[in-house]
């Protein structure tokens, strides 16, 4: 199914992404060595319960997961990129976390990822792997326009990540966002230009350019959730939904104190 918003819902989609990027806004200022990812887990359920949201993750089940996910945010850690199930484990000086979040409010969702080094060791190479998500998440909005196509938003990150040195894996992507937290269309980290499904304004897309450091493989952790680098290379995600106006793409998942 793919959604198109009406303005009245446009409005309750900037209020979902403004809760997600605030929540995570909040999480990475607090988020020191030592921190434990079930207490990142927690302070994320308290947020979003406070919030009156709805965690899109606690009953997700999909057909490749050992579900329901059970927790209230993704925590991946070094070599995990995508779905990291938050478990017992404290972080550490140098440890590369990646969050993902996505939660409902009034009926809308919103999805967000960020990666960042916890601690004071800031290793060049995981700096380089986030700015260079972070680069083709910018490039793939800019590409974002009524008119245009999904194949041009996957050009543009696909671009980018690959003339950084990194290989992409095509099995999880971007995709359309709205009432639920996952739908049509995919939006693959790599395409042709030109191709696909024509973008409309009211449509809300998750575009998440991920990669990993020497390799396109992934492997499930024994949790049936967690995918990680085959290599056991370090990873990087960044994400933001955003919405498909008359002019462009608007950003909804940027943090309130970012907003004029």
């Amino acid at each position: 199914m793919i959604e198109i918003l009406n303005p009245a819902e446009l409005v309750r989609a900037r209020a979902t992404g403004t809760l997600v990027a605030d929540i995570l806004h909040t999480l990475k200022g607090r988020i020191t060595v030592g921190t434990n990812l079930l207490d990142i887990d927690r302070w994320a359920k308290a947020m979003i319960i406070d919030a009156g949201a709805v965690s899109c993750y606690v009953d997700y089940a999909p057909s490749f997961g050992r579900g329901p996910f059970g927790h209230y945010i993704c925590t991946a850690v070094n070599d995990a990129v995508l779905h990291g199930l938050p478990h017992d484990y404290t972080l550490a000086d140098g440890d590369l976390l990646t969050l993902d979040l996505a939660v409902l409010l009034d009926g809308i969702a919103a999805d967000s990822a960020i990666s960042f080094v916890v601690g004071a060791s800031q290793p060049a190479e995981s700096l380089a792997m986030i700015g260079a998500t972070e680069r083709a998440l910018s490039a793939g909005i800019a590409a974002a326009a009524p008119g245009a196509r999904i194949g041009d938003i996957s050009h543009a990150i696909g671009s980018v990540l690959s003339e950084a040195g990194y290989p992409i894996n095509v099995e999880f992507g971007g995709h359309g966002i709205g009432a639920t937290m996952h739908q049509d269309p995919h939006v693959s980290n790599t395409g042709r230009p030109g191709r696909g499904y024509q973008l409309r304004p009211g449509l809300l897309l998750a575009l998440e350019p991920w990669v990993m450091a020497d390799t396109d493989e992934l492997v499930t952790d024994a949790d049936g959730w967690t995918l990680r680098s085959v290599t056991g290379c370090r990873t990087a995600h960044s994400e933001h939904t955003i919405a498909i106006t008359d002019d462009g793409a608007e950003i909804l998942t940027l943090p309130s104190l970012t907003r004029p």
